[in-house]
């Protein structure tokens, strides 16, 4: 939108104490941002000794890059055009022939460009030092620009966890998921410069519950091949537009995992119908939608009649995108409310001169570092996955982060957008999107319940309990004032799953902050001397350091 040169003197009066458009940042200029992939760089370093400098520098400079990209107004602008022009369902064509296509506004379509064509959902995989650890600083700075693009790319980051490990999907699917483009065009995935996946697993009887799925495949013909036609509907399908889904089906042997690919072999179009689109909360740039197989060429990906456990391997690496996704959006929500408060006046101060408003925007922003630091504290631990250590450790650090942050984000942005008073309510701001948006992570793959039931059951293997009572012991150690929350951890591994999720969140996140005054000041206000609202107690910690860490930098 052209805000050049607007006029501030009008007829009946003139504009001022308006607080200036946030304007381009450098994301990565945020010490928050850069202390916590530091951080886990680090920590990386000290869990693999192979792991080069020279690769860390790489991806620093590619980070540094990027976040001048997603930091930018333009990017911003994009994310608003896309949200306000909401995608269209073409189910027919104009001669009544079925095209099953969606149309997006532009905005969307150059999102997607700038996400792929700078590896958030490939560097991973084909930058594979650090890569999980710069894949989530990725993740964490496109939530700057639009929460509903972030799905596609979510999604084929993670199903590239699980073409990988299959022969047919690594030759035939990898290269095109991993290559670092954006191909719109709707083709036949083998005619276009990259590819986009996506997944649809929920049927309205079930929900988290897979197993209650009714969709059946049924073999093509008798050689074995794997390949499959489906019948049956899926509840939740998003970003339908993607190049293939993975999705679950019954067969003879159970419940088994699928690659559909919108365009059959012969080169037709496969029978995926798009029913609707999803009128929801939240995002409204991505296209959520109900989707039916009518006899949809599949092939199988994995063995028979384990789905489950082939998806678990994606649910791990989209997991890793809600924590990263959310800690983004708290982050940004924060130096958004920080920003308007540091201009505008109230009560013949600036607001953020105002004590009990620097006590609200201290604790945020703590909140908001701790987010991030637990974030890629995870994500070093997908990088490390060759220590066993640190691969089970993986399993279950996943979910506590997933359940901690996810659930934190809502109420962080609820309060950052009350920093703002009612213009946050405006649109135009940019807050009452990220509020609409704010509850998804805590819902995606697998709600509370789920997750902290998820926690218990990682815990149930005898290696992940390994590595999570030697880690807990490490920090009841390292951090005194941790001994009797480590010590309870270790004893009550029985106690109510979603106080024990929490209660791990907060021993993970102290650890994962550095040493010296933001752990101190997470240690006081979360463990020593916690309040039930943003801001109560925060007369008791450096709140300048925390402002200024949030202010200073944009």
């Amino acid at each position: 939108m052209n805000q050049f040169h607007p006029r501030a003197t009008l007829a009946t009066h003139e504009v001022n104490n308006q607080p200036n458009p946030l304007g381009d940042v450098a994301i990565m200029a945020d010490p928050a941002m850069r202390d916590a992939v530091k951080g886990a760089f680090s920590r990386l370093g000290t869990n693999n000794p192979g792991f080069k400098e020279a690769n860390r520098h790489a991806q620093s400079d590619h980070l540094d890059q990027f976040g001048r990209l997603a930091g930018c107004e333009q990017a911003r602008e994009w994310g608003r055009l896309a949200d306000e022009n909401t995608p269209k369902l073409k189910a027919f064509n104009g001669r009544g022939e079925r095209i099953d296509e969606i149309e997006f506004h532009p905005a969307w379509h150059q999102l997607l460009d700038l996400g792929l064509k700078n590896g958030v959902s490939s560097r991973a995989w084909t930058h594979p030092d650090g890569g999980h650890i710069t894949h989530g600083a990725l993740m964490a700075m496109m939530a700057w620009t639009d929460g509903g693009v972030c799905c596609p790319l979510s999604m084929t980051y993670a199903v590239s966890s699980v073409l990988k490990g299959h022969d047919w999907t690594r030759e035939e699917w990898l290269p095109r998921a991993t290559t670092p483009a954006y191909d719109a065009r709707v083709l036949p995935a083998a005619q276009k410069a990259a590819a986009t996946l996506g997944m649809a697993m929920t049927e309205k009887q079930g929900g988290s519950d897979l197993r209650a799925n009714s969709t059946r495949a049924v073999a093509i013909d008798d050689n074995n091949t794997g390949e499959v036609e489906l019948t049956g509907h899926k509840w939740f399908c998003s970003a339908p537009m993607c190049d293939a889904f993975l999705t679950l089906a019954y067969e003879d042997e159970g419940l088994s995992c699928f690659l559909v690919p919108r365009w059959r072999p012969d080169g037709s179009r496969n029978a995926m119908e798009i029913q609707r689109l999803k009128d929801k909360m939240g995002d409204r740039s991505n296209a959520s939608s109900e989707i039916e197989y009518r006899g949809a060429w599949a092939k199988r990906v994995g063995e028979p009649g384990r789905g489950i456990p082939t998806i678990i391997i994606m649910a791990h690496h989209t997991r890793y995108d809600c924590i990263t996704g959310s800690a983004g959006a708290m982050r940004k929500a924060v130096i958004m409310a920080a920003h308007h408060v540091s201009q505008r006046t109230a009560f013949q101060k600036k607001l953020i001169d105002q004590p009990l408003m620097r006590h609200v925007l201290a604790d945020l922003a703590l909140e908001s570092e701790a987010a991030l630091a637990l974030a890629f504290r995870v994500g070093a631990s997908f990088d490390a996955a060759k220590d066993p250590h640190e691969a089970a450790l993986s399993r279950v650090l996943t979910p506590i982060a997933k359940y901690w942050i996810c659930k934190r984000q809502p109420a962080l942005i609820n309060e950052a957008l009350e920093c703002f008073g009612g213009i946050g309510f405006v649109e135009e701001v940019g807050m009452a999107r990220m509020y609409r948006g704010a509850p998804l992570n805590a819902i995606w793959e697998g709600s509370g319940n789920v997750i902290a039931l998820d926690i218990v059951r990682a815990l149930g293997n005898e290696k992940v309990k390994a590595a999570f009572d030697l880690e807990i012991a490490r920090l009841g150690e390292n951090i005194p004032t941790l001994q009797a929350l480590t010590d309870w951890l270790r004893d009550h591994q029985d106690a109510d799953p979603r106080l024990f999720a929490e209660r791990a969140a907060l021993v993970f996140s102290t650890d994962a902050l550095p040493a010296g005054p933001l752990r101190d000041a997470y240690i006081q206000l979360r463990l020593m001397a916690p309040s039930h609202l943003w801001g109560a107690n925060a007369s008791q910690i450096d709140c300048e350091l925390l402002i200024k860490r949030a202010t200073n930098w944009v």
